[in-house]
């Protein structure tokens, strides 16, 4: 690990002030995916500004209905939620699928969203990574491809977004909150906070420089059985091959995200409509546009038959 600088501001505009101002710097917090791509040099901050104690740790109820989570809230805490358990039980399930019991004691709501790929192409340093050395190109490509993306990628990188966490917001409809090192407070709808790779897939998402989540606001509840289904290699601490988030009612309606298959949580809303259908009539036009490898063309039979035990189960 190289070394560093660090402090510890008083306020949320002071961090993203202090993060924007310094070269290289980054934000700290449960350091569960940082301080290993620190270890192994993948991230190289010159400076860390740590966020923990700056008040961000409450789950309050919003005026609409919804619940405000605070960007420091664990992993652990929020799965255990009284009122998450209750009204977004997609939530509770899909934190509860991630990481381990040790991890998401650490693991914070912010420091989720912003967990990096697990391409085994960007860990291993020997290897070009365009995510990791922009320009260097994209060693998955021809390499092993298995637990890589199906859709949404490009010919600069075919990385998945790794968690868990993030496909229930999607389906939630859930916002960011951010501050600015102006102070300037912006919501961001999840669909548009993750991006796609295109050309330039070293960015994980559209905040920019010295921005810091404060907190993600969840609307009302969605009445519906909800669900969240995650295959994967094991039965713990393994990344999902496929994942779906689904809130459902008994005739087959609903809404459905999936998890696994591109580089952010992937839904798109117009195939819900297809729900009553059945699970093949909706990932027909999820993956219309899918272009996977022969490695990890498996994905796309593997979404149907996974979204298919959803409607199965909320069926029942």
């Amino acid at each position: 690990m190289k070394s560093f600088t660090y402090e510890r501001p008083g306020t949320p505009a002071e961090a993203a002030a202090a993060v924007a101002a310094t070269p290289d710097a980054k934000f700290i917090a449960g350091g569960t995916n940082l301080l290993d791509l620190m270890k192994l040099q993948i991230e190289t901050p010159r400076h860390l500004v740590d966020v923990n104690g700056l008040g961000l740790d409450a789950v309050e109820p919003t005026e609409e209905g919804g619940l405000r989570v605070g960007a420091l809230v664990r992993n652990t805490d929020l799965a255990a939620h009284p009122r998450v358990r209750k009204d977004y039980g997609v939530l509770a399930r899909a934190l509860l699928a991630g990481a381990s019991g040790q991890l998401r004691n650490k693991a914070t709501t912010a420091g989720n969203l912003l967990q990096r790929t697990r391409c085994p192409y960007f860990y291993d340093t020997a290897q070009p990574c365009n995510k990791r050395r922009p320009g260097s190109g994209c060693s998955a490509l021809d390499g092993v491809s298995r637990q890589l993306a199906v859709i949404g990628a490009s010919e600069a990188c075919i990385a998945t977004h790794p968690g868990d966490m993030a496909v229930a917001m999607r389906v939630l409809d859930a916002t960011v909150e951010t501050i600015d090192a102006q102070g300037a407070a912006r919501k961001i709808p999840i669909a548009e906070f993750h991006r796609l790779p295109g050309d330039d897939p070293a960015r994980d998402t559209n905040l920019e420089p010295g921005e810091l989540i404060t907190a993600v606001t969840l609307p009302k509840p969605v009445p519906g059985t909800h669900i969240y289904r995650k295959v994967r290699d094991r039965a713990s601490y393994a990344y999902a091959l496929v994942s779906v988030a689904a809130i459902l009612g008994k005739d087959g309606t609903g809404h459905v995200a999936f998890g696994g298959v591109a580089h952010k949580p992937w839904r798109v809303e117009a195939a819900e409509a297809d729900l009553p259908k059945g699970a093949r009539a909706v990932t027909a036009r999820v993956f219309a546009d899918a272009k996977p490898t022969h490695e990890n063309a498996y994905k796309l039979k593997l979404a149907e038959r996974t979204l298919g035990a959803a409607l199965n189960q909320a069926r029942a």
